[in-house]
């Protein structure tokens, strides 16, 4: 059960945080305050020694601890901040520790932690989330009698982070109408929401969790902890299956909301900060943005003051391209058709003339039959409701249309597969599924197939991210279906049933 108030509110007034992090700043954001109309501010954590708040929460445990426990050494378990900041602090505070993270940590989170561990840290990667990890870390301290340190679920830890509360107060004493954090177990939402709500309770915070990693959120809702079976890994700094019991309390007592975004909303918000620090912040660390923007937009709030705290910067390069990507879309400034057009003469360049001069950013053509050809259009917008009145526009002329827009399938796959009919593709069921990248991942699932299940369709998308996406056909026969959902159910991935997708059976479907 959660301390006493005073006691939670004693320890982070008091928390050793400052012997490794800083004070990082509380900036204002004038580009994002002029477009969404209220004062915008942006707690850079990203600036902190590892990029991260993590350290806050990981010193203050471990420097708390005795001589005695930190001599035995230490065992964490982190999707890669927690366990800079382990091991930072073991270096800081001369002691070892055992670090596992999970085989889809991004490696610029393993080579950091090499580098801030200064000799002091031994890595094991093990599973695919922070939830496997952790469950091996576990076993590891009972074989070794290491001393543990838990990555949020630990008074010390959360005291720890709500030092970031207590810095936003004291750096903006003037009215503060509302703080976003992100929440991946909890740990930086549970103090910083305990810290403000005790000192400024009109101060509304905000956790913001990922669509497809939303345990908290599901858990508040139920009013007991739920566990995901699966969790989206684009976020990895917040892929957590269950999160804490201690945070989970301090969640339900003081968070005033929460609010999920979806991934292209995560990748608008990197852009923007982007745009307005020149500074990249990771997935999890953009949350609160993405959440801010959304609820400023969907409670029309105006002329507020809004803080958003930047918890993290440990962004893979090569995942930029993805990030591009997908942010037009979660800035609502793409729009993405399937438009079936006649077979006739001058009907293709009928539509054409009806882009006019809007900016065309995808253009994909295949001949279908002799009577009709389809078309996957991309075309830049400045909101969504103008991709809507495009669709109508496109309808009223007599093209069929189905808006693509949020469309996972088109957005991750089909765009770069149009045009790929077959008459031999019988019994073929569509399935997208999310696999680790790491070494076997893929052969373990085409072990997996009975060797009566034909392949008919296959596309692998990899943007240098933890984890890749894949398309692919099957053919199963009727008889086989029930068997095939044995089957996904032992996979262990993420799978979702894409045969009924409509741009599926316009573009790929025998």
């Amino acid at each position: 059960m959660p301390v006493a108030k005073t006691d939670l509110l004693k320890r982070i007034l008091t928390a050793r945080v400052y012997d490794v992090a800083r004070e990082s700043e509380l900036e204002a954001a004038p580009h994002l305050s002029r477009r969404l109309g209220n004062s915008i501010f942006l707690k850079r954590e990203d600036n902190q020694a590892i990029f991260s708040f993590k350290l806050r929460g990981a010193y203050n445990k471990m420097v708390q601890m005795s001589a005695a426990d930190r001599g035995r050494g230490i065992v964490a378990a982190s999707a890669g901040n927690h366990a800079q900041g382990v091991a930072l602090a073991a270096k800081k505070l001369d002691c070892r520790a055992v670090i596992v993270m999970p085989v889809t940590t991004p490696s610029v989170k393993v080579d950091a932690v090499r580098a801030h561990g200064g000799g002091k840290v031994d890595i094991v990667l093990a599973g695919d989330s922070f939830s496997d990890a952790y469950a091996h870390a576990l076993k590891l301290m009972k074989t070794s009698g290491e001393t543990f340190v838990h990555p949020f679920d630990d008074i010390d830890v959360i005291a720890g982070q709500g030092t970031v509360g207590m810095e936003i107060l004291r750096q903006h004493p003037g009215p503060i109408d509302a703080v976003f954090v992100g929440i991946g177990g909890g740990g930086l939402a549970s103090g910083v929401a305990a810290y403000i709500k005790s000192v400024r309770p009109e101060v509304r915070v905000i956790g913001v969790q990922s669509t497809d990693s939303d345990a908290m959120a599901r858990s508040l809702a139920a009013k007991r902890r739920i566990t995901l079976e699966h969790v989206g890994l684009f976020s990895d700094g917040t892929a957590v299956k269950t999160v804490g019991a201690l945070t989970f309390k301090l969640c339900q007592m003081y968070l005033d909301d929460i609010v999920l975004v979806d991934t292209d909303a995560i990748c608008a918000a990197i852009k923007d900060v982007f745009q307005e620090t020149r500074s990249i912040l990771e997935p999890a660390g953009a949350l609160s943005v993405a959440g801010m923007k959304l609820v400023a937009e969907r409670d029309h709030l105006k002329g507020q003051t809004l803080v958003a705290i930047a918890g993290g910067a440990n962004m893979n390069f090569d995942r930029m391209r993805f990030v591009a990507e997908r942010a037009d879309i979660g800035e609502e400034r793409e729009a993405m058709f399937a438009v079936t057009i006649h077979e006739e003469r001058g009907s293709f360049k009928r539509f054409c003339a009806l882009l006019g001069k809007r900016n065309v950013t995808e253009f994909n053509y295949r001949i279908a039959d002799a009577k009709l050809a389809h078309l996957f259009v991309g075309v830049s917008t400045k909101s969504r409701a103008e991709g809507a009145k495009i669709a109508r526009q496109f309808e009223k002329r007599g093209f069929a249309t189905v808006d693509l827009s949020a469309d996972d399938l088109a957005k991750e796959h089909l765009r770069y597969m149009v045009g790929g009919r077959s008459s031999l593709a019988h019994d073929e069921m569509l399935y997208r599924f999310e696999f680790p990248e790491r070494p076997g991942a893929l052969m373990q699932f085409l072990d997996s197939l009975a060797p009566n299940w034909n392949i008919s369709l296959f596309h692998y998308r990899n943007q240098g991210a933890d984890y890749s996406s894949i398309l692919v056909g099957l053919q199963v026969p009727k008889a086989d279906r029930h068997e095939f959902a044995l089957f996904l159910k032992h996979l262990g991935y993420p799978a979702e049933d894409e045969t009924a997708n409509p741009a599926y059976r316009l573009f790929l479907a025998g």
